[in-house]
Order: structure tokens, then sequence, then C-alpha cells
């Protein structure tokens, strides 16, 4: 059964196919009036509005509540469960309640916290010096490597009794 509604100026139309909408010629008439506006209000807004802090505010969110043990050359991979890239210039490890916290030696300018991180470890362990492929995450082709530094813990402070 069809849907008309002039209000809108959408109509509803029921083939024997699935439900599909057309636009009124009024509505049609008002897109290139209304589109440039929504580009530019979306361009005015900062970027903490869809949700990506800057690159302080991140490390600063990883690290808060926490202490800065002394740096280790090695974690377990396995055992990582969540990683995030912040800025170009750091990639956050997380095992168990800790984070560790790796400032990349090289190769900063080709992270991209929209690329897949390929790892080639000989073993278990991802160890300062190892190099990360990073992968574009729609082509498939790689887009370059990183080199890892030291990798800082982040361990909650301990509370008091």
């Amino acid at each position: 059964m069809p849907f008309r509604s002039a209000a809108i100026g959408l109509q509803w139309v029921a083939p024997r196919s699935p439900q599909v909408a057309v636009m009124s010629p009024s509505v049609r008439s008002f897109l290139p009036l209304i589109l440039p506006a929504v580009a530019v209000a979306a361009a005015a807004c900062p970027a903490q509005a869809f949700g990506k802090d800057d690159p302080a505010a991140q490390l600063a969110k990883i690290t808060e509540g926490r202490v800065a043990g002394d740096p280790r050359q090695c974690i377990d991979l396995p055992q990582v469960y969540n990683t995030q890239i912040i800025n170009k210039t750091t990639i956050a490890y997380r095992i168990g309640n800790t984070w560790y916290v790796n400032k990349l030696r090289s190769g900063a300018e080709a992270l991209d916290s929209d690329d897949v991180m390929v790892t080639r470890t000989f073993g278990s362990q991802l160890c300062e010096l190892d190099s990360v492929k990073m992968v574009d995450r729609y082509g498939g082709f790689m887009r370059g490597f990183v080199v890892l530094g030291p990798f800082v813990p982040y361990k909650p402070v301990a509370k008091d009794h």
C-alpha cells in the first residue's frame, strides 16, 4: 500500500520488491541549499564533537590514576587485548589492568589509526626495535612501517585501605 506525505516530501512506493523511498521534486530543489550548509557546520565543529580527543588528552585518559614504571624491553603479545594509536607518535597496548605506552623510534609518519597493524614476531613477545607494518584497512596494501621503542608500563595506583 503506497504511503504519501506532502508535508515532508517523501513518498513510499510499495512495488513487488522491497520498499523504496522516492524524493519529491520539492525536496530535491532544496538539497543544493541544505547540503553546503550541513558541510560548513560539520567542518566548523571541533574534533572532540566527533569523539576524537587531542593526543595529549588521549594519553592523559589512558594514564589517569596510574603510575609509570620502569621501561620494559618486551611485552607478551598474546596477552594484549587492546591497542590504541595516539597521534602518529605512540601506540598503547593493554595487558590486564596495565597500559604499556610505546613511543615510536621511527616511522611515525606511517602510523594511522585507520590502518591495521601487522606484527611479525619471533616467539610470543613484542620487543623494542621490532617493526610493525601498517596495512590499509580497505585496500590491503602496505602503507609503511614503524619501529617500536621501549614499553613504559602504567599501572593503577595502589589504594590505601
